[in-house]
């Protein structure tokens, strides 16, 4: 007889299910006024890119343009004769026209940039900031690596990347152009929560230190100042509460005394820059050479390319003192011209910027006249006297083809910005 199956329980017959999360809620259905609030800003949003991408056919600013070119114009031909005679001395085939040249190959390239960049749509920068940043930094990084064969030195500075005598350039100009593309599309997305610390301040000063302190560590200490400053005017123009502007003045002046006068790098720049002519045939032979250029030059000068101090004596002739040449050739007079036509280039840059469509386009064209201005500040500032010895180019008068061509292209970025002003009040 089959022994009866013994009845299973409830328990032993059921199955083990898997265990399950919460379930995960659901989204509530939006209501009819909801869905049409979301279709209506759709609709705006689309037709605002519309209006966006219609402006930006608009004709660019023609002030800006022509004293751009003007600028590039003559700083071509100031290198001309600035050049030749170290271009002749210097070069393996003593080619006289060998640096303007290869100037004028970049200016065509760089004018080509300006004039591209500026029918691009500016709304369309602010997709590339962010990465533009990393990429620079990046770069910086790889200046600094001790031993990087890309890495290049030249006067005890290392600020290139590339290889020496046939491609170079710096990436600090890189670093300018990131740091105001990002600045001033955050800035332009935040407006009252400049005024706090968190967000108005902290993340911007640590950029600021990170790209700051690279390019000074190559070093290039007025490649960290005007990344820095560029980044500070476009914090103040943004809405930063001024508390922050009187700390980080007086903390910029402390920093400023402390590269200048205690850190060995830049003793002996401060100290023949007070007086070049203690040391007149040794460290203050350029400052004192640059004086006796611009004195040689008196009121209206001794005429263009006759100048003598660019045979050899004066360093740099065709690069960082540029201007001293300038002087010499052309006098205090044409001297003054140049200077007033980049007065004209800056404030132009201003007035675009106040007439801009929208504050991220505004931001940008401050950020970029910001940069020239400083660098013209300083240059004629170092090359005059006024300030100590540093290595920084004049906007479109230096050799330099890629700093040349990324100026160019930057002027686009204030072109591009130009296409979608508003209208003059009474217009």
């Amino acid at each position: 007889m089959s022994q009866r199956r013994r009845p299973e329980t409830y328990q032993t017959h059921r199955r083990a299910e898997p265990h399950r999360g919460p379930e995960p809620q659901r989204r509530r259905p939006l209501t009819r006024e909801e869905a049409q609030a979301r279709q209506e800003r759709r609709q705006r949003q689309q037709e605002r890119e519309e209006i966006s991408r219609e402006l930006a056919r608009g004709p660019i600013d023609l002030p800006f343009c022509l004293l751009v070119l003007l600028l590039t114009a003559i700083g071509l031909v100031m290198l001309l004769s600035a050049s030749f005679p170290s271009a002749y001395y210097e070069t393996k085939n003593h080619d006289p026209t060998y640096y303007f040249t290869r100037q004028s190959v970049f200016a065509v390239m760089g004018i080509a940039a300006m004039f591209f960049v500026g029918k691009i749509n500016y709304q369309r920068f602010r997709g590339a900031a962010k990465l533009l940043l990393y990429v620079s930094i990046v770069l910086l990084i790889l200046v600094i690596i001790p031993g990087n064969p890309l890495a290049v030195t030249q006067n005890n500075a290392t600020r290139w990347l590339g290889k020496a005598g046939v491609f170079t350039f710096q990436p600090s100009e890189i670093a300018k152009v990131a740091i105001v593309l990002y600045f001033s599309d955050s800035i332009s997305k935040k407006k009252d929560k400049m005024q706090t610390t968190r967000y108005g301040v902290a993340p911007y000063v640590v950029w600021l230190l990170v790209t700051g302190g690279l390019v000074a560590l190559e070093p290039h200490l007025s490649g960290a100042i005007l990344i820095m400053g560029a980044g500070a005017v476009l914090m103040l123009v943004g809405g930063i509460n001024w508390r922050w502007v009187f700390i980080a003045a007086g903390g910029a002046a402390g920093a400023l005394y402390m590269i200048l006068f205690v850190i060995g790098y830049n003793t002996s720049r401060i100290t023949y820059w007070l007086r070049p002519w203690e040391d007149a045939q040794g460290k203050g032979y350029q400052l004192w050479q640059s004086m006796i250029t611009i004195g040689s030059g008196g009121l209206w000068g001794v005429g263009l390319g006759k100048s003598r101090q660019k045979f050899m004596y004066l360093p740099e002739e065709h690069n960082d003192f540029i201007f001293a040449v300038i002087c010499e050739e052309l006098g205090l007079i044409g001297a003054t011209v140049i200077m007033l036509l980049f007065a004209a280039l800056i404030l132009r840059g201003y007035w675009i910027a106040l007439h801009a469509r929208d504050r991220f386009g505004s931001l940008m064209v401050v950020g970029v006249t910001t940069l020239m201005a400083m660098q013209v500040f300083l240059n004629i500032g170092v090359v005059t006297g006024l300030l100590p010895t540093t290595g920084i180019s004049l906007p479109f008068f230096s050799y330099g083809g890629t700093a040349l061509s990324i100026q160019l292209a930057e002027m686009g970025i204030v072109l591009s910005v130009s296409r979608q002003m508003r209208p003059a009040s009474g217009k």
